[in-house]
């Protein structure tokens, strides 16, 4: 019989630190999809909803990926709280339109770019689980084709005072959960 992440333990060769990573990870990619949620449940415009459809695709393979490697006691506590700030994170940009939705993934993913980078630079200064590592730089090589998707189609970074504070807000808020996800 074959273990399922919900009866499984993590790895004793696994460091502490990357049991944290890995589940502010799966707590990011939840709160991915449900940020490509949002945007599908208020944008009307079809470049943007095509845009919000394929890489919610994208962030729900993370997602799989990250459930099949961290056993269910090891996720965050938290995930009703990202679900909902995932969500909302997409919903409001998209009553605005699409250069605030793409803005909006513009700062994620700008964050998350760094997030996954120094968590696989930790893993090659360590010389430790080349699988983990490649899944993990797989993953940040996606969400920074997300951030250039997202640049090119709403035409550069955030541009004026209100969507700039808006992707401040965004960046500040996805360093915040990734602080509490690795504890909780």
């Amino acid at each position: 019989m074959s273990s399922t992440t919900a009866d499984r333990t993590i790895p004793a060769a696994w460091p502490a630190w990357l049991v944290g990573e890995l589940r502010s990870d799966h707590a990011g990619e939840t709160g991915a999809v449900r940020i490509y949620d949002g945007i599908l449940a208020f944008s009307r415009d079809p470049a943007v909803r095509d845009f919000a459809e394929r890489h919610r695709a994208t962030e729900q393979g993370h997602l799989d990926l990250l459930e099949d490697l961290l056993p269910r006691a090891e996720r965050s506590r938290l995930l009703p709280i990202w679900r909902v700030a995932g969500w909302l994170t997409g919903a409001l940009p998209a009553l605005f339109g699409p250069r605030a939705v793409f803005a909006t993934v513009d700062a994620v993913e700008t964050f998350v770019d760094h997030h996954y980078r120094a968590q696989t630079e930790r893993l090659e200064r360590e010389r430790i689980l080349p699988e983990i590592h490649a899944l993990l730089e797989r993953c940040r090589e996606e969400e920074v084709h997300h951030r250039d998707e997202a640049r090119e189609a709403g035409a550069g970074p955030a541009h004026g005072p209100v969507l700039r504070a808006w992707a401040w807000v965004v960046g500040s808020g996805s360093a915040a959960a990734v602080a509490a996800a690795k504890r909780i």
